[in-house]
């Protein structure tokens, strides 16, 4: 959201050079150690460029608005999590891999709740400017949780974006409704237990 009424938001589109790319990633990891400290409200990008020893504008060159930047935090953070998978995927059914790979995304997300929440805000904005953003987040959430179950599986694009959901659900239960992490993995298992219970079924009648 503008900041004020004179500032102005351009987008890159075209391909970067090393040293842009450099840079696009200093301002993310400024305002991810922004959003750590203080959350959602801490991020500015006035301080996002002070953190990152460039100038205001620059920020806008790279991202069109605060929540377009924070749901860029939100998909290195996911990338982070996710990226050693190997532990998700030793389980021996698609319930027990589902539930190990969110499990860990949630036990992370509670140790780091104040940037937990700061991402949660911004991607669930109304803010157009986020869309292209969220939507590749949710698209690499979505191949993470399809190495996770394994399998194919009649209608298994919609069983990905349910388990995204669910996952999404979760986080906001941790941020903004405030629940025990406990009940949250609780949450997740029995869900993960129940739509791969569905899948399993689905795999399983005659064609």
């Amino acid at each position: 959201m503008p900041e004020s009424p004179g500032d102005v938001r351009i987008t890159v589109t075209r391909t970067l050079t090393k040293d842009q790319q450099a840079r696009r990633t200093r301002l993310i990891d400024a305002a991810r150690r922004l959003a750590l400290e203080g959350g959602y409200a801490a991020v500015t990008m006035h301080d996002v460029a002070d953190r990152a020893g460039v100038a205001r504008a620059t920020v806008y060159r790279y991202f069109a608005t605060k929540d377009h930047l924070l749901t860029e935090v939100a998909a290195l953070w996911a990338e982070q999590i996710t990226s050693d998978t190997s532990a998700a995927l030793t389980g021996e059914t698609p319930a027990e891999r589902i539930t190990a790979l969110m499990g860990r995304i949630v036990e992370v997300a509670a140790a780091e709740l104040t940037l937990t929440s700061a991402i949660i805000q911004a991607i669930t904005s109304d803010d157009p400017g986020v869309e292209d953003a969220r939507n590749a987040l949710f698209l690499q959430m979505r191949t993470r949780l399809a190495a996770a179950l394994g399998e194919s599986a009649p209608d298994l694009e919609e069983v990905e974006i349910l388990l995204g959901h669910v996952l999404l659900s979760a986080l906001v239960s941790l941020t903004s409704l405030g629940r025990p992490v406990e009940e949250v993995r609780g949450m997740i298992a029995t869900a993960g237990r129940l739509i791969t219970a569905g899948m399993t079924a689905l795999q399983n009648e005659p064609a």
